[in-house]
């Protein structure tokens, strides 16, 4: 299996929750716990958004980002998403680790210590040069849009 070795820095509002770890030997993210106050669960409206903390910084090395994700039985059960989906965390970037959860359901959401909030994907990351040019090639698609490549030839949007 290949993998990529990543600094962890744990914040004090963070002790005693698990560290982010795979629930499966072939799981694609790392789980993010919610750091909240024990005394104060943060509670997410309908509608209503909110960020929640990690208690965690990391350092990636160069050529890798990572990918905040939400969690399908979050979504699922309760309508709770990452607002930002994905969140890129740069390569560069050392401050805590945060989480924009918005709540798309009917009721309200109590996100509490210890929760399993969102998923890390640590993934390869590569930078573009940009070459301006007066035109671009072509090619059968060409500027059609939105649903254009699942069209027959000769039929009609």
């Amino acid at each position: 299996m290949n993998g990529v070795e990543i600094q962890l820095q744990r914040l004090p509002h963070s002790d005693g929750l698990p560290l982010p770890h795979y629930q499966s030997s072939l799981a694609a993210g790392l789980d993010l716990i919610a750091a909240v106050a024990s005394d104060v669960p943060v509670v997410i409206a309908p509608g209503e958004r909110a960020l929640i903390p990690t208690g965690i910084a990391i350092a990636l090395p160069p050529g890798f980002e990572g990918q905040v994700r939400p969690r399908s039985g979050l979504a699922l059960k309760h309508g709770v998403t990452v607002l930002n989906s994905p969140g890129t965390i740069d390569a560069d970037y050392r401050g805590e680790i945060q989480i924009i959860l918005v709540n798309l359901g009917r009721n309200p959401y109590t996100v509490e210590r210890g929760a399993r909030v969102a998923q890390l994907v640590i993934a390869a990351t590569m930078q573009a040069s940009i070459d301006v040019v007066v035109t671009l090639n072509e090619t059968t698609r060409g500027v059609r849009g939105f649903g254009s490549t699942g069209i027959i030839p000769g039929e009609r949007n």
